[in-house]
């Protein structure tokens, strides 16, 4: 956009809208489940909360995924709020499949929702409504269950910004 306010195609570029859209941080959540005995997981920088009644949040995932077709059938999904310390965990979640997991702690609940332990925040979801959106799928997920670490301890959050992981720091 240039200062009068005209768009150009330029502008629109998808190299430059993804520089653009890279400005604005955002936080990292781990997507994960047991599908048919296996664990699978991913990485998400788009998650949002959507609705208290019902209690729901959202991430978009890219429609080219090759992780969501074998993870949106999973009766339950885990949902983990990446914490600061989560960087390692997370570049696995977006690696190879086969070593998502490797030397990952983890937690999975009666009904196969896979968790991070040490997460910020841990919900178990279910797959509420997908919508198509362009190039990405915005996949709202209904919370059946929630744990929040709390305290001193509780940390801070992984967050994704520029392309590159990195941490808040608190103005005073």
């Amino acid at each position: 956009m240039t200062l009068t306010g005209v768009i150009t195609n330029q502008d629109l570029d998808p190299a430059r809208l993804r520089e653009a859209f890279g400005s604005f941080p955002s936080g990292v959540v781990a997507v994960a489940a047991e599908v048919d005995g296996e664990l699978i997981g991913l990485a998400a920088s788009s998650f949002t909360s959507v609705s208290l009644e019902p209690p729901l949040v959202s991430v978009s995932l890219a429609n080219t995924s090759k992780t969501w077709p074998d993870l949106r059938r999973a009766g339950r999904l885990g949902l983990t709020v990446l914490a600061e310390h989560h960087g390692e965990a997370c570049r696995q979640l977006a690696g190879p499949v086969e070593h998502r997991f490797d030397a990952v702690p983890i937690t999975i609940s009666e009904d196969g929702a896979v968790t991070l332990d040490e997460g910020l925040t841990r919900f178990e979801c279910s797959v509420y409504r997908e919508v198509e959106a362009g190039d990405h799928t915005i996949v709202l997920l209904l919370l059946h269950g929630v744990e929040r670490r709390s305290g001193h301890d509780e940390g801070a959050p992984l967050v994704f910004h520029r392309s590159a992981f990195g941490r808040l720091s608190a103005v005073v």
